[in-house]
């Protein structure tokens, strides 16, 4: 028997609270890191394009974890109001920027750490690389594993 509408939703949604469960763990580690940063020893010695990537690295993380942690509270206010297909969408853009904000987060803080260790250019390099390694992975992959022929691509 073929699952109704809202039996898919409700699989929708649970699906992408388990894949946000992985994600908020992740971007709340890479926060609490940088959060205590500021407080540690040497950090007195970074130079100002390391004070600025530090900041781009802690307000995407902030980001990061904010829209990632946003469906939990979505939900919360639109519990029993019928509203699941919604919900559904909302959760997916929400989660969708949300990997982005970690994209940003997770190459910024790369490039804030190699810069501190390494010259500039390799921690650009190593950067780069790192955010390529993030698109290649997070949505050039799946995206060739797409088939646009599906009978019902919203199922998935």
């Amino acid at each position: 028997m073929p699952e109704t509408d809202k039996e898919r939703y409700e699989r929708n949604f649970a699906d992408l609270l388990q894949e946000l469960r992985v994600a908020q763990t992740g971007v709340q580690i890479l926060f609490a890191f940088l959060l205590t940063l500021p407080f540690s020893a040497g950090f007195d010695k970074v130079n100002e394009f390391q004070r600025d990537v530090y900041i781009v690295s802690l307000l995407a993380a902030a980001g990061a974890a904010a829209t990632l942690i946003a469906p939990v509270a979505y939900h919360r206010v639109l519990f029993q109001r019928g509203r699941k297909p919604e919900l559904v969408r909302s959760a997916h853009r929400m989660a969708s920027i949300g990997l982005v904000f970690m994209l940003v987060a997770m190459v910024s803080a790369v490039l804030l750490i190699t810069d501190f260790i390494l010259d500039r250019w390799v921690a650009c390099l190593l950067s780069g690389l790192t955010g390529a390694w993030f698109l290649l992975l997070w949505l050039v992959l799946p995206l060739l594993r797409r088939d646009d022929r599906d009978e019902n691509p919203t199922a998935q």
